[in-house]
């Protein structure tokens, strides 16, 4: 039982900068048989303390303050086992577009963290969302054989060649499980699930970088499961040293241009699952 969609500020210290996110907080506690429900303002209170405080001083991740709170909840909620937070939040990085231009480009921030009395069990975990772009591999190889069949003096030329094919907008997950004594940076995490898409999308193009974008993204065509593998394959070679049993989390789906339904993959997993 808990309060979910409470909004407030919270301010995280970078390396070089400190970041104010607008962020949208759900916390939960467990009830025992003998609980009709949980102390309501003690949830409140412990978001407003908490929180109140990243003004004054920093916060050095979401992840982190999730934990934190998770903790003080079993205190201030004696009668409950269990505790799990939820914070998310609008992040914007400065993005450099083929022409050069640069802007600001929107992404999501997830944080999860939960606690469990008297097991010293406490698991954080940071994530993100990105919006960006696939080209179907199907419908491309499909048109390859149709000119193939219209010119079969390019036969051999057309392998390999950028083919036209529909495009989806590809909206992908990735949450990964943050060891005590550890660190990740939400920065790379984008990277990864970005650089793992057709192309990425941006909110200003000119002329000139439209076409380079759909030309880009035709030349790494994608299937949603693709973009998860390659997600899972790029965790796996950043992060060497994370142990074995640290959970990770991908989710993509493709709205799909031709069809009326979306394409969607989803692998939950751990580290040694991967590296066997």
């Amino acid at each position: 039982m808990g309060i979910t969609g409470v909004k407030k500020p919270v301010h995280v210290k970078r390396p070089d900068r400190v970041v104010t996110l607008t962020t949208k907080i759900d916390i939960f506690v467990d009830l025992p048989a003998t609980q009709k429900g949980s102390h309501m303002s003690r949830h409140v209170e412990v978001i407003n303390e908490i929180v109140d405080e990243s003004v004054r001083k920093p916060v050095t991740s979401l992840e982190s303050l999730c934990e934190n709170i998770a903790g003080i909840l079993l205190n201030k909620h004696e009668y409950a086992g269990k505790s799990e937070v939820k914070i998310e939040s609008d992040y914007f990085l400065e993005r450099q577009l083929p022409s050069g231009i640069k802007s600001l480009e929107s992404y999501r921030l997830l944080a999860r963290a939960k606690a469990e009395r008297g097991k010293n069990i406490n698991k954080k975990m940071i994530g993100v969302e990105v919006i960006g772009m696939n080209a179907c591999p199907c419908a491309m190889e499909t048109i390859r054989e149709f000119l193939a069949e219209d010119y079969p003096v390019c036969k051999n030329e057309l392998k390999g060649v950028p083919m036209i094919t529909h495009n989806q907008r590809n909206i992908s997950t990735l949450m990964i499980e943050v060891p005590s004594n550890y660190v990740i940076e939400a920065d790379d995490l984008i990277a990864i699930v970005e650089d793992s898409m057709s192309s990425p999308t941006y909110e200003i193009l000119k002329r000139a970088d439209e076409g380079k974008v759909v030309y880009d993204a035709h030349t790494k065509p994608r299937f949603v499961e693709d973009v998860v593998r390659e997600i899972l394959t790029r965790i796996l070679k950043n992060y060497k040293d994370l142990p074995d049993d640290v959970e990770i989390t991908v989710r993509s789906e493709s709205e799909e241009s031709i069809h009326k339904h979306n394409a969607y993959a989803e692998r939950v997993t751990t580290l040694g699952e991967l590296r066997k």
